[in-house]
């Protein structure tokens, strides 16, 4: 685990009797690990519970030897406990624990059936969130005046943050990097989980893998080829001018623009062109990131085409305009490792 200062933004995550491994697997990994490629530490990270001896799902192991319960009211970040047995009682300490950290301002996160802990400690009423497909009707039924959106990998309603299963966790563990400490870091991080270093929320929880007849028509080599090329002028003789487009994707691979559709649709649970815009904006958080300080070289090598864009393009996936993002994110900026406060987190709409 990372060590404890009082100048780290700490994560604390909650674990109570039945809770899923896998999901506090992710936010150990993604929180509490030590970064010695990034030469600092990026959070402090405390298991808590709220007994001494927490039988984990199902009975597979018991968890000791972490912080008590009191350890949620020390957190900037409140991970919720998440478990299978949905319709069980959370224990009204750890609800309480969770409406303290509220109050106070933290950033509440729930991973998979993590939302129903929020929902039933009152702090998600008329707030957006998201959970497993599976326990969607279930949820709905049960706490009517929370926004519901099933069929997304997690919704970022500024200081409440849920996921909607397993590996969604790791999507939303990266956003919150992303949103903490730039594109460069959360892109080292998911480099080191050996993960896709960005989905966006509101891609498809579950996406259609049907078994591929030969050859192999994978996705993977056409964006490996496109991710060198968001900002490209076309070549002599290529199906597109300007910066690459959904027009030049499909004519790189061979297919018409519908059939390129269908194929990310299925693959990857998005558009070609929110792929495309995705890739472009995150190119240009890593630009900014390494010093570039003209809006119109940043909009050009991202291929977002023009300042006004880039300007509308980031404040929507950041929630910062550039020199915002600059401020926070950029060389000379205030330091990655500082705490930043949950009230100052930017809100993706």
């Amino acid at each position: 685990m990372a060590q404890e200062s009082s100048h780290h933004h700490r994560v604390v995550v909650i674990v109570d009797e039945n809770s899923n491994p896998f999901e506090l697997g992710c936010a150990t990994e993604v929180f509490g690990l030590r970064r010695p490629e990034l030469g600092r530490e990026l959070y402090d990270f405390v298991l808590c519970s709220p007994t001494p001896a927490t039988v984990m799902r199902d009975g597979f192991f018991t968890l000791t030897g972490v912080a008590g319960l009191d350890a949620a009211d020390t957190a900037d970040t409140l991970i919720v406990p998440n478990r299978p047995d949905t319709e069980v009682p959370r224990r009204p300490a750890v609800l309480d624990a969770v409406r303290r950290a509220h109050a106070r301002g933290a950033r509440l996160v729930g991973f998979c059936s993590g939302a129903f802990t929020l929902a039933e400690a009152g702090v998600l009423d008329g707030r957006r969130a998201t959970a497993h497909w599976q326990w969607a009707d279930s949820f709905r039924e049960r706490f009517p005046a929370v926004r519901l959106e099933p069929d997304v990998l997690f919704v970022d309603d500024g200081d409440i943050l849920t996921a909607a299963g397993s590996s969604a966790a790791l999507d939303l563990g990266l956003h919150l990097v992303r949103r903490d400490h730039g594109a460069e870091v959360a892109n080292s991080v998911s480099r080191r989980l050996v993960f896709a270093a960005h989905r966006d929320g509101g891609q498809r929880q579950f996406v259609e893998r049907p078994v591929p007849d030969v050859p192999d028509l994978s996705l993977a080599p056409l964006l490996a080829w496109a991710q060198e090329r968001l900002g490209e002028p076309a070549a002599p003789g290529a199906d597109w001018t300007g910066p690459l487009t959904v027009a030049g994707l499909a004519a790189h691979a061979g297919v018409s623009p519908a059939t390129l559709h269908r194929r990310f649709r299925t693959e990857l649970g998005t558009t070609p062109l929110a792929w495309l815009t995705g890739e472009r904006v995150a190119l240009a958080c890593r630009l900014i990131e390494r010093g570039e300080e003209r809006l119109d070289v940043v909009a050009r090598r991202s291929g977002l085409g023009t300042a006004a864009n880039l300007r509308a393009r980031l404040r929507r996936e950041t929630g910062l305009s550039p020199s915002d993002y600059r401020r926070r994110f950029g060389p000379g900026g205030p330091p990655a490792a500082g705490r930043i406060p949950a009230a100052a987190a930017a809100r993706t709409p």
